[in-house]
C-alpha cells in the first residue's frame, strides 16, 4: 500500500481512530494486525519473510540474555555463546536477503566474467524473484536490535507482540526510517499505559497531520512533477547537450531527496498523530558543507547503522589513517551495495567513499588555508560556496546512482562535458523536456517552498511542522489550506491516476 494511494487515504484514518479508541491492552495487537495489513496489500505470500526475520531475532535476543545470565562461571564462556548466537542470526537474516535481493545479481555477474574467460559461455539462469518490498529496511533494523542486546545497550523484549510491532510498525515498515530499539521499542512498552487524553493530544495530531501534508506535497507536487523531466533527460540522454544533461543531473538530485524524504516526513507525521515519535532522516542535506556533513544530513538513519554496526567495528579513526581510510571505503562500498544489486549502486557508494578520503587527506590543507588566508568560518559566502561545491560533488554521483549502468552513466557525462547547448535555456527550449511552461512555473513556486523549509531547518534547527506550530494560528490555517488545495491540484498522479511509487522502495 502506497503512502500516495486512495486506499491508504482509507486506510490510515481508519486505522489512526481505532487505535486511539481502543483499551490501551489491545492498542499493540490491533496495530500489529494493521501494519501486516499494510504489509501484505502489497504481496501477502512475502509477510512470511517478514515474519520469520521478526521469529529468529526475536529468540535470538532472548537467547543472548539467557546465556548471559545463566553463564556464571565463565565470562569468556559466555561472550562465545552469545557471539555465536548472534553470528547464526545475522547469516540466516542476511542469507534470506542475499537470496532475495542479490542471488540474481551474483548469477549475472557470474555469468558475464564466464563470458570474458571463455569464448562462446552461455548465460546462468536466474531465479523469478521478486523483491519484498522494505525488505532491507527491516531486516537491518531487527539486525539492529540483536546486535544492541549482544552489546547489552538494550535488554531483551519478551513479548513476542510488542516486538513484532517494533518491526512491522507500518509508517517506517517499507522504506524507512531505520529505527532503533532504543527508541521506538520504547514508545511501544509504553502504549498501555497512555490515557485517551494523552492520546488525544490536538497539538501533537495537528502537527502530525500538517508533516502527512507536506510529505504529500513534495511527493505528488515535486518529486513527481521533476521525476519526468529526469525520466525524459536520462532516457534520451544521447540527443540533448550540456544544459539538458546537467539539469537533469540536478533534477534528479530534487527529485530522490523529495520522493525520499517524503516518505520519511508522511512516516513520522502518521506516526506522530498516534503518539509516536520517529527519528528526523533529512536535515537539509543541500546545505551541507561538505560530503561528511551531507551524510550526517542524508538518510541519517541508515548513516547512523552503517557508523555504529560497521564503521566503529571494524576500527573507526581509532586504528591510524589508513585503516580509517579503508574502513570508509568498505563502508561507503557497502552502502552502494544496500541500495541496490548493480553495480551502479557499489560504484555511487565508491564514490562517496572516495569523497571521504580526499576530505579526510585534505583537511589539514584547507584548515592550513583558512588560517593564512584568514577566511572568516560561517559568513553566507564561504558557507555558500562550501553548498554549491558539495552539491556538485554529491549531484554529480546521483548520475551513477540513477543510470541504469556505469557505461551510460560514463556515457551520459561524457555527453554532458562535450556537447554545448546551453542555447536550451533561452526561448522555449527548456519546455522539450519533458515539463511545459505551466509546469515549470508550479514547480517553481514549489521548490522555493522547499527552500524555505530548508532554511527555516537549517536557522531555527527546528523541524518543518515544529516550527509551523508556534507560528501565529492563521498564519497556521492558511498555510495548511494551501498546502491541501496545491497538493490536490497541482500534484501528479500518473497515467491513469495510478500512484507512482516511492524511489527507496526497491531497495
Amino acid at each position: 500500500m502506497l503512502f500516495n494511494s486512495a486506499a491508504f487515504l482509507v486506510f490510515f484514518p481508519i486505522v489512526s481512530i481505532v487505535y486511539l479508541l481502543l483499551p490501551g491492552k489491545l492498542r499493540r495487537i490491533f496495530l500489529l494486525a494493521a501494519s501486516y495489513y499494510f504489509y501484505m496489500s502489497w504481496n501477502a505470500k512475502y509477510a512470511v519473510l517478514i515474519l520469520f526475520s521478526t521469529v529468529v531475532t526475536w529468540l535470538s535476543g532472548l537467547a543472548i540474555e539467557k546465556v548471559r545470565t545463566e553463564t556464571q562461571d565463565s565470562n569468556d564462556k559466555s561472550r562465545k555463546k552469545e557471539k555465536a548466537i548472534l553470528a547464526a542470526c545475522i547469516t540466516v537474516n542476511l542469507a534470506i536477503l542475499f537470496v532475495f535481493k542479490y542471488l540474481n545479481f551474483s548469477i549475472n555477474t557470474i555469468s558475464a566474467i564466464r563470458k570474458i574467460l571463455i569464448s562462446g559461455a552461455d548465460s546462468l539462469g536466474t531465479l523469478n524473484l521478486l523483491l519484498p518490498v522494505g525488505i532491507s529496511f527491516y531486516t537491518f533494523q531487527a539486525l539492529g536490535y540483536v546486535i544492541d542486546c549482544y552489546r547489552g545497550d538494550f535488554k531483551a523484549e519478551k513479548s513476542f507482540i510488542r516486538y513484532a510491532l517494533f518491526v512491522s510498525f507500518y509508517p517506517q515498515l517499507v522504506a524507512g526510517p531505520i529505527e532503533r530499539s532504543k527508541n521506538l521499542l520504547a514508545q511501544i512498552n509504553t502504549v498501555p499505559d497512555k490515557s485517551r487524553k494523552e492520546l488525544f493530544n490536538y497539538d501533537r495530531i495537528r502537527d502530525g497531520l500538517f508533516l502527512m501534508l507536506w510529505g504529500m506535497f513534495l511527493k505528488l507536487v515535486i518529486a513527481d512533477r521533476v521525476g519526468i523531466l529526469v525520466d525524459y533527460v536520462f532516457d534520451n540522454y544521447y540527443k540533448h547537450g550540456t544544459g539538458a544533461l546537467i539539469l537533469g543531473a540536478i533534477g534528479f538530485g530534487i527529485q530522490i531527496y523529495c520522493d525520499f524524504g517524503s516518505y520519511s516526513t508522511i512516516a513520522a507525521g502518521a506516526a506522530e498523530v498516534m503518539g509516536f515519535n520517529l527519528m528526523e532522516n533529512f536535515v537539509a542535506p543541500y546545505f551541507a558543507q561538505s560530503v561528511t556533513d551531507f551524510w550526517r544530513r542524508w538518510h541519517i538513519s541508515l548513516s547512523i547503522w552503517f557508523r555504529d554496526y560497521l564503521y566503529i567495528p571494524l576500527g573507526g579513526n581509532r586504528r591510524g589513517l589508513l585503516i580509517k581510510l579503508r574502513n570508509l571505503m568498505i563502508t561507503f562500498a557497502v552502502s552502494g551495495l544496500w541500495h541496490g544489486a548493480a553495480w551502479t549502486y557499489v560504484f555511487w557508494g565508491i564514490l562517496h567513499g572516495l569523497y571521504h578520503v580526499v576530505e579526510s587527506l585534505i583537511k589539514p590543507l584547507i584548515t592550513r588555508i583558512k588560517k593564512d588566508f584568514e577566511i572568516p568560518e560561517g559568513t553566507f559566502g564561504v558557507r555558500f560556496i562550501n553548498a554549491v561545491i558539495t552539491f556538485a560533488a554529491v549531484d554529480f554521483a546521483w548520475i551513477f546512482f540513477r543510470a541504469p549502468s556505469i557505461k551510460s552513466a560514463f556515457d551520459y557525462i561524457r555527453v554532458m562535458f562535450t556537447t554545448p547547448d546551453f542555447w536550451l535555456l533561452e526561448g522555449e527550449g527548456l519546455y522539450t523536456l519533458g515539463l511545459n511552461a505551466a509546469q515549470f512555473r508550479i514547480l517553481s513556486i514549489a521548490l522555493l517552498a522547499l527552500l524555505f523549509a530548508d532554511i527555516v531547518r537549517e536557522k531555527t534547527g527546528k523541524r518543518f511542522d515544529r516550527w509551523m506550530a508556534g507560528q501565529w494560528a492563521p498564519f497556521r490555517i492558511i498555510c495548511g489550506v494551501t498546502l491541501l488545495v496545491v497538493t490536490v491540484v497541482f500534484g501528479v498522479y500518473g497515467a491513469g491516476f495510478d500512484a507512482r511509487q516511492f524511489i527507496y522502495f526497491q531497495f
